[in-house]
């Protein structure tokens, strides 16, 4: 175990890494940030911010150095950079794990790949491949950029094969999957932790309201059944134990009108339909990331009130 008084690593600096060191620091350890902007939210509370990029070798040497441990606090920070600190200290989650969840065409077949269903989806990478993922969809359909989408950016509506093409350019024409729409009967996600020795705890289920693309409401716990609750639990865990996982990792779910479980996307990280667990849960999805990150014992997921 690392026990408070130790100094751990933060990649990232946005507001889920300054709630990550509110819990550490309460908790009694020491936080240094790696984030480029000087007015990193993290940064602005930790003991130590690292102004630099994520390739910067001299920060990483630091961070090598001092820290008994690095996690994250967003998925788009390089694989390379994960992996030249796993050489040296304890990176949790791993380079492997992040890398799936930073490209949908690899999230997307990697959830397939354990049986697990997604919407159906096609992949294009150039003009060539449009006419056939046209025919491998039903529409309206959503063409998605492969990498650095998110809140509903990097995605286009197209209600009927002609308008793929124009999509694709105003995407830039850069790797995309273009996934059929479902008529959604909710949202939901999961919460989960997992320690090294591959055991898991899961959060109560959360049920989520989108607005143009971005989280307006969660409610816990979700209102579907006990047994829709358990299959989700289920295939998140099926998610993390397949990649290995050690940290905080958050599932999607779309529940379609004919009562599908369909993943939609996972985050290698806590989450904003998580946050609840700050005030409604006795440990929060930020103290339980820190648990994970240090190999303490897991701390009580259970909802204090709905």
């Amino acid at each position: 175990m690392i026990l408070p008084g130790a100094t751990l690593g933060m990649l990232g600096g946005g507001q889920l890494g300054r709630m990550f060191t509110v819990a550490a620091q309460t908790l009694g350890y020491r936080i240094i940030v790696l984030d480029p902007d000087p007015h990193s939210p993290a940064g602005r509370i930790a003991d130590e911010h690292l102004q630099a990029g994520y390739g910067n070798k001299n920060a990483l040497q630091q961070l090598a150095q001092e820290c008994a441990a690095v996690t994250t606090e967003f998925e788009n920070i390089p694989a390379a950079t994960l992996r030249q600190l796993a050489e040296h200290v304890p990176v949790r989650p791993a380079a492997q794990a992040v890398e799936i969840a930073q490209n949908r065409i690899r999230e997307k077949s990697f959830i397939r790949d354990l049986d697990l269903q997604t919407a159906t989806f096609a992949v294009i990478t150039e003009y060539e491949e449009i006419d056939s993922a046209c025919q491998a969809v039903l529409f309206p359909a959503i063409l998605k950029l492969a990498e650095l989408g998110y809140d509903g950016k990097g995605q286009v509506v197209v209600n009927e094969p002609a308008a793929v093409k124009a999509a694709f350019e105003t995407l830039g024409e850069l790797p995309c999957v273009l996934e059929e729409k479902i008529a959604l009967k909710k949202e939901i996600s999961v919460i989960l932790a997992r320690n090294s020795k591959g055991e898991s705890r899961c959060f109560p289920v959360a049920e989520n309201e989108h607005r143009n693309g971005i989280l307006h409401k969660t409610i816990v716990p979700a209102s579907i059944d006990e047994a829709l609750s358990t299959r989700a639990q289920q295939s998140a865990v099926c998610l993390a134990d397949a990649m290995d996982y050690c940290g905080v990792l958050a599932v999607e779910f779309f529940i379609s009108q004919q009562g599908n479980l369909l993943v939609n996307e996972m985050a290698p990280r806590t989450h904003n339909s998580g946050h609840y667990t700050l005030d409604a849960c006795i440990t929060s999805q930020f103290e339980q990331q820190l648990r994970m990150v240090c190999d303490l014992p897991f701390g009580d997921v259970q909802l204090r009130s709905p």
